[in-house]
């Protein structure tokens, strides 16, 4: 029997696929309360059909054929006598107007309310309601830019650099750098434009760009009896064109009154929208001063959540659950520790070599990495296949370990055990970057895979010129490979060794 002696929830239903489907199953399972899953046409073999206790097809491959019918997936709910539904993340799990359409059937949707979702779910009126909180903003406009030359006035007022942002959405849609007035108007056209084509809104707002900024998000949680609880931060500033890569708890700044105060704002801004369940405050944080400002507010569950479970020992769907039926949280915020260390990272079936281009197609090898503190979040098996029709993500991997420096060395070696096969996947990429040092300093900030790059890029010509080097002064020596201390001694004069390394392997066509 479920610990919860009042828990009433005999079935939920979850609506979504891939690896979150699976997770909120699992905890299900962990609650003896059975599962309804559904499924499109591209999904008829996924896993997370194959775990739920029931499973209901709802349409066509693309998602606003299936997973995005609100209606479709309410009337499986009544059909399969399910109580509640968990929307995962994605998909309906931001949609006001489908929560509302839940309550009206007199189901549970297992989140905020669709007032909080309205309220945070616009940034400007995010921004309105910090404000209102007495939370810290990125200085900028509180209201839609309406011409051009607004944008230009204000621009000038908030001060250069800036970023322009789409009011109606994230992911880095409609998001633009502008560093001088000069890129001004194409980056508030191109701003514009993308953000109809993204969201059917084309509003967008100004902010300061903060310079070499950390991402850093504050899990919060509250229940139905006014409680608010903040569960520390999350380090994400690890992003590929403003989706991230890598996730840490806690942050390698690892400050207690820094994570004191950026917890009591976020609690702030969820007692302001009365705000119920999982949700998640995110702040950019200057590197170099510490001050933090507020950036928007997720009304849902987070793809990174598990190293948040894996340092506090919280299981947060199973406490979505729990809050989503009445009950009170089931810890208070003098019980939330961060004595240990967890770092995630994402593996998708794309291909770095080919600028991340998607890799759908079948997994012919998955070998999953385990042992001590290791935890693989995935929704996909050996022989399934990555459809084109939806995000690629594998699966979500994460480690843990008493320390930050113990965690590092538990992925890296988990990221070793990692295989999988017949499709490219993310997993090279992120190897790199975990043995790079300044990942390994924790001097993080969000133009952090930028400037990996330029390293890589950096240590790639540093190899061939040694090879080089080292081809040059065999043949300048007779044919005779000269020791790796005399190489290393005219490695300072490299440029001059390859360049008649070049003219000799020409000349002895080797």
């Amino acid at each position: 029997m479920d610990s919860d002696k009042n828990f009433m929830f005999k079935k939920i239903l979850i609506a979504n696929r891939g690896e979150i489907a699976c997770r909120v199953i699992r905890a299900c399972r962990d609650m003896n309360i059975l599962t309804v899953a559904v499924y499109s046409a591209a999904d008829r073999d996924a896993l997370h059909v194959r775990m739920a206790d029931e499973a209901y097809f709802i349409g066509a491959p693309p998602s606003n054929e299936s997973y995005l019918r609100g209606e479709k997936i309410i009337e499986v709910a009544k059909k399969s006598g399910a109580e509640a539904i968990h929307p995962g993340y994605g998909f309906l799990s931001e949609n006001a107007d489908f929560v509302r359409k839940v309550t009206a059937e007199n189901l549970v949707f297992i989140g905020p309310s669709p007032d909080a979702m309205d309220a945070m779910g616009g940034k400007i009126s995010a921004r309105k309601i910090a404000i209102e909180a007495n939370v810290p903003i990125v200085p900028g406009t509180t209201e839609p830019l309406e011409t051009y030359e607004e944008a230009q006035r204000i621009a000038a007022q908030v001060g250069y650099p800036i970023m322009l942002k789409a009011a109606a959405g994230g992911g880095g849609k409609g998001m633009r750098f502008v560093p001088s007035a000069e890129d001004l108007k194409s980056a508030y056209e191109n701003s514009k434009s993308e953000a109809l084509a993204s969201f059917s809104n084309d509003e967008v707002y100004i902010e300061k760009a903060v310079v070499r900024p950390r991402h850093i998000e504050i899990q919060v949680f509250s229940d139905k009896h006014g409680n608010h609880v903040h569960l520390g931060e999350r380090e994400c500033s690890i992003q590929r064109r403003h989706q991230k890569v890598v996730e840490e708890c806690p942050s390698p700044i690892n400050s207690k009154e820094l994570r004191a105060a950026m917890g009591m704002s976020a609690i702030k801004v969820a007692r302001a929208v009365n705000y119920v369940g999982a949700g998640t405050v995110e702040f950019l944080v200057s590197d170099e001063t510490r001050e933090f400002y507020f950036l928007e507010m997720n009304t849902r569950l987070q793809v990174e959540h598990p190293v948040t479970e894996l340092v506090t020992g919280i299981d947060l769907v199973r406490e979505q659950i729990r809050v989503a039926f009445g009950e009170k949280l089931s810890f208070t915020q003098d019980e939330i520790k961060w004595e240990t260390h967890a770092i995630e990272c994402r593996v998708y079936a794309e291909d770095p070599e080919n600028n991340f281009l998607p890799s759908p197609g079948k997994i012919t090898r998955l070998r999953v990495p385990q042992g001590n503190g290791v935890r693989d979040d995935g929704g996909v098996y050996e022989g399934a296949e990555v459809s084109i029709y939806y995000d690629p993500m594998i699966s979500k991997l994460a480690v843990f370990g008493k320390n930050r420096a113990e965690a590092i060395d538990r992925l890296r070696r988990a990221l070793r055990e990692y295989e999988v096969g017949g499709i490219k996947r993310t997993l090279p990429f992120i190897r790199e970057i975990v043995e790079d040092e300044e990942f390994i300093a924790g001097n993080l900030d969000t133009g952090f895979i930028t400037g990996f790059n330029e390293r890589r890029k950096a240590k790639k010509v540093d190899e061939t010129m040694r090879d080089l080097a080292i081809i040059a002064a065999a043949l300048a020596n007779g044919g005779k490979q000269k020791t790796l201390n005399e190489v290393n001694k005219t490695e300072q004069n490299a440029s001059r060794w390859a360049m008649a390394g070049r003219m000799a392997a020409h000349q002895n066509r080797i």
